[in-house]
């Protein structure tokens, strides 16, 4: 299955030789996705994607029949062999009785605690800005802090082995509780990065973490439908993830921390001199933090 014509894919084929794993589905999406993006293709890539596809069609369900024939209807190069195995033609603008598919992640109830209102309310306006803003935002912590963070070590092999499965097996609730524990995090924050539409904050808790690229990837793609139907999504989440700090993820993982009780330090992110934790250099980076946060529109890209 490997080929110069599709190298994005060989992370996801390798994972089809683990056991539990069904990796078809999203392979099918992938493959298709990255097969529209391109506005012509060679006879070599044409007939791979064709046996490919063709291959796949009949072992994935509908929802994901559904996303690529979605895919395929807008595309003039789509080929015959395909539709007609997705019950289109080729002349066809949309697929013909598709099912109503709804790929939107569940929402995520708020939950009351008790919490600082205005730390609560940065950490309220990343979840609800936009994907460029959020970028700005975490792009620029660092330039606007005024104070060093003391990076924590990496999570262990195990966390982040643990994480990945919970990803691939689509556990949401195992990947949050997870999340939460190792993160420090408050009840119920886990979830919400988990079901965010967006996937930024999957990216920063993912830095901190320490998780290797090739791992986000997978759990970008396998997690949320959300954020894993868009292969273009994925990619410019695995983008930001390049260019963003460790101390940037920190920094906004302090804000997160406080907009509730916190459980006993196991991944503590500042501390002071004495090996303690400062609260004066917690309070300060959340003043460095604030601006940044409260004024994503007078922030310039630094791609």
């Amino acid at each position: 299955m490997k080929s110069p014509a599709y190298p994005r894919l060989d992370g996801l084929v390798d994972l089809a030789c683990r056991d539990g794993v069904d990796v078809r589905p999203t392979l099918l999406r992938v493959l298709t996705d990255l097969y529209v993006q391109k506005p012509t293709h060679s006879a070599d890539e044409i007939t791979q994607y064709v046996e490919l596809a063709l291959g796949l069609i009949d072992t994935v369900d509908d929802a994901t029949r559904a996303a690529v024939a979605a895919s395929l209807s807008g595309y003039a190069g789509a080929p015959a062999a395909v539709l007609t195995r997705l019950g289109m033609t080729a002349s066809a603008s949309r697929p013909a009785a598709l099912p109503d598919v709804n790929f939107a992640a569940p929402a995520i109830a708020a939950q009351d605690t008790d919490t600082d209102p205005a730390t609560e309310s940065l950490t309220d306006l990343f979840f609800s800005s936009s994907s460029e803003d959020r970028r700005l935002i975490l792009l620029h912590l660092d330039a606007a802090a005024t104070t060093s963070v003391r990076l924590p070590a990496p999570a262990s092999a195990d966390v982040i082995k643990g994480l990945e499965n919970a990803a691939l097996q689509r556990n949401t609730n195992e990947f949050s509780r997870l999340l939460e524990r190792t993160l420090r995090l408050p009840r119920g924050l886990g979830a919400r990065i988990a079901a965010d539409a967006s996937g930024e904050p999957i990216v920063v808790a993912a830095k901190a973490l320490g998780m290797k690229a090739a791992v986000l990837q997978r759990v970008l793609l396998f997690l949320n439908p959300a954020v894993g139907q868009s292969v273009q999504r994925v990619y410019d989440l695995a983008d930001l993830f390049d260019e963003l700090t460790r101390e940037a993820a920190e920094r906004m993982l302090t804000i997160w921390r406080d907009t509730g009780a916190a459980a006993a330090p196991a991944h503590q992110p500042v501390y002071g001199q004495d090996g303690k934790r400062d609260g004066r250099t917690q309070s300060a980076t959340h003043r460095d933090v604030r601006t940044s946060v409260q004024q994503p529109a007078r922030l310039k890209s630094t791609r």
